[in-house]
């Protein structure tokens, strides 16, 4: 049981540096913190970086896709369940946020224990 918590734990810190130093140069990347978690907003370049990146499959094989949070723009494509759970990959969330021209994503890793248990959120973001 040490060994699973201790691999999931460094998966989780692998994941998450390489989500947010992963997708490219960071000479866009917004630092975003807040109480319970930390993460960076990236810039259009980082997000199609992302989308097209193995950053989205390296993070399934760590983190079960019910500890993942997105939360969708108004106008997504996407599928939301009738209780607002979204049937989408994280390739899906970023590369529909990529598709706009000025779409972004904003990735934060959650502290243990918060959000419901979700060890990662993303949101999309483009105008209209």
């Amino acid at each position: 049981m040490r060994f699973g918590v201790t691999s999931t734990a460094l998966g989780t810190g692998f994941v998450a540096a390489g989500m947010v130093l992963g997708a490219g140069q960071a000479t866009a990347l917004v630092p975003q913190t807040q109480p319970d978690r930390i993460g960076a907003q990236l810039s259009h370049e980082e997000t199609v970086a992302l989308g097209a990146g193995p950053i989205p499959a390296i993070t399934a094989m760590f983190v079960p896709a019910h500890r993942i949070g997105a939360g969708l723009h108004r106008d997504t494509n996407l599928y939301r369940d009738a209780d607002g759970g979204v049937r989408a990959t994280l390739r899906q969330v970023v590369t529909e946020a990529a598709s706009h021209p000025d779409g972004t994503v904003t990735v934060y890793l959650n502290a243990p224990g918060t959000r419901g248990g979700r060890v990662f959120d993303i949101y999309q973001q483009w105008a209209g």
